[in-house]
């Protein structure tokens, strides 16, 4: 019987990731796409654990959701795959990977239903204060949605930064470059050309 009792849950929860084409939307669906869809660059989203602190600066909107961070996390990147105006980078904290099963039952499961719901895409670590404080500093000029879940287990927040969907940061960097470029040609040019008159 303890078998099974342990087994059930743990098929409920791999039923939470994955998104079929027979699956019907989670209650919260409309609401979440609705707040993500309103996002653009520079904003954040996290999904958080259940303890993340309620944010009152202005800026952040938090949203209690009735799921799991992979489940959410799974319908956040299946929503943002589909769009063409913003691209996400991912961000976990670094201490994820070195909290034992012992300590926090279940986070082994976890971390594996997390990777799953990331469909492969890269992941940065960083220290989760310093996400933390980094999403938060964002805040004082970009909006911050946290989706609060209810998930209970350390360091299992994850920090989407979502970035231009169709102007990545190189074609910016080459564009400046650029720029920069035919000022100094310009300068140049006017130069040459008032000691061509004197």
């Amino acid at each position: 019987m303890k078998l099974i009792a342990l087994f059930l849950p743990s098929m409920l929860l791999l039923g939470g990731c994955g998104s079929g084409p027979d699956r019907t939307p989670p209650p919260w669906a409309g609401t979440v796409e609705r707040e993500v869809d309103a996002l653009g660059v520079q904003n954040w989203i996290i999904v958080a654990e259940s303890s993340f602190p309620v944010v009152s600066r202005g800026g952040v909107r938090t949203l209690v959701v009735d799921g799991e961070i992979p489940e959410i996390v799974d319908f956040v990147v299946n929503h943002l795959e589909k769009s063409e105006t913003v691209t996400p980078t991912f961000n976990t904290a670094r201490e994820l990977p070195f909290v034992s099963n012992d300590r926090a039952p279940g986070i082994d499961f976890f971390r594996k239903q997390l990777n799953e719901a990331l469909h492969g895409h890269q992941v940065r670590q960083m220290d989760n204060r310093s996400l933390t404080l980094l999403a938060h500093s964002d805040a004082s000029k970009f909006a911050v949605l946290v989706l609060k879940s209810k998930t209970a287990l350390p360091y299992s927040s994850v920090f989407i930064e979502l970035d231009s969907g169709y102007w990545d940061r190189d074609s910016e960097d080459r564009l400046r470059q650029e720029m920069r470029s035919a000022q100094e040609r310009a300068r140049q040019q006017q130069i040459e050309e008032n000691e061509t008159n004197n």
